[in-house]
């Protein structure tokens, strides 16, 4: 029977995406005749229950009581507010956070307890990363973030005020994104200043701001605080962004760059090609993701070329997720060549603009970002 799920807080998450994710828990072990409660409150209350039945007056991220009664699994108690603040400081979505912290009160429903020593740590981390994996494969944890830049293309070709990015930002979030995108420019050829400072006033997801690492990029970055800030590279003459960036020749400006960003409390990302040794070098420089440059896969000619780079991008977020870094993935992505990087784990957010805004001519915006949507999600 599906998971009952309970909403105990004004912090804004997914019900659909939770209760779909606890009803395949359950399925994966072979338990959806069980009884599961999710109860998802905010830190009073979670508090309280710790203090009530484990004398600990204080908040904890997730809490998990097994039952032994007959088509009883049992409940799991999150805290939403909790569950925001890691995802802040883990760079996620709270959506996300809260399918991992479900993910590990689930394993406690089963009998596993890290808290009995380092054994039985270990079989409960094993356990919950074979369950991860496996809700990984159905493409259930990856974030689709929408650039609008291409609206302000279209609107900057007869210099008036439509289409307008920003009102086409809106329509995005209500179809379903967990983000937004904008590249500011320093021709300023497309999304316009006006624009950034809008979109941070009205983007109720995640904005995120592409820019060149320019004293004054980083300038605006401090002043109008993006959600994150994702360092590209950046020709005058190119029609859009050709190529990662050269983190190894360029490590110690853009080491500068990131603690400049991080000083004024943005996270960063970094678009660079899927070659190690940018990886390496990106690491390096203090930040927490790369954005690896999906172009090569998305303009091969001829399938053995295509297959050459799906597998370096496959090595390469792996790579770096083992090295600690956030995975993200943009350029070229299209109806016909997302869904095969989509089933990749590591791959935890993408970044598409121009073939949705292209759809979204012939189809509406909404109807195009809800067919990319189910692309990435499945």
């Amino acid at each position: 029977m599906p998971a009952f799920i309970i909403l105990e807080s004004v912090v804004p998450v997914s019900l659909l995406k939770i209760r779909r994710y606890a009803d395949r828990l359950l399925s994966c072990e072979g338990l959806s005749d069980k009884d599961m409660t999710v109860l998802l409150t905010g830190n009073g209350r979670i508090m309280e229950i710790n203090k009530k039945w484990f004398g600990r007056p204080w908040p904890t991220n997730v809490i998990s009581f097994p039952m032994k009664e007959h088509g009883q699994l049992g409940d799991v108690v999150i805290s939403l507010d909790k569950a925001m603040e890691e995802a802040q400081a883990g760079l996620t979505s709270t959506d996300n956070r809260v399918l991992e912290l479900l993910t590990h009160g689930f394993v406690h429903l089963l009998g596993y307890d890290h808290e009995l020593g380092s054994k039985e740590e270990q079989l409960m981390f094993e356990k919950e990363f074979d369950l991860r994996k496996k809700l990984f494969r159905r493409r259930t944890m990856a974030d689709l973030c929408i650039n609008v830049d291409h609206v302000a293309t279209i609107r900057q070709a007869r210099g008036g005020v439509e289409p307008d990015p920003v009102v086409a930002a809106g329509l995005v979030e209500l179809a379903g994104a967990d983000g937004i995108v904008v590249h500011l420019r320093e021709d300023r050829r497309h999304i316009q200043d006006r624009d950034v400072r809008l979109l941070r006033e009205m983007v109720q997801t995640r904005l995120t701001l592409e820019m060149a690492a320019t004293e004054e990029m980083l300038g605006i970055a401090a002043d109008i605080r993006p959600d994150i800030v994702t360092l590209v590279p950046e020709k005058r003459q190119e029609l859009t962004t050709e190529g990662g960036l050269d983190v190894k020749g360029l490590e110690k400006a853009i080491t500068d760059a990131v603690k400049r960003l991080h000083d004024a409390g943005i996270p960063v990302s970094i678009f660079i090609d899927p070659e190690k040794e940018q990886i390496e070098a990106a690491k390096r420089t203090g930040t927490e993701c790369i954005e690896i440059h999906t172009g090569r896969y998305a303009d091969a000619a001829g399938e053995k070329a295509r297959e050459m780079e799906f597998d370096l991008i496959v090595d390469m977020a792996r790579f770096a997720t083992d090295i600690g870094l956030r995975v993200h993935a943009g350029h070229g992505l299209n109806y016909q060549n997302t869904g095969r990087l989509a089933a990749l784990s590591e791959i935890v957010e993408f970044s598409i603009g121009h073939s949705v805004i292209s759809r979204a001519v012939f189809a509406g915006i909404e109807r195009a970002v809800k067919d990319m949507l189910t692309l990435v999600k499945g």
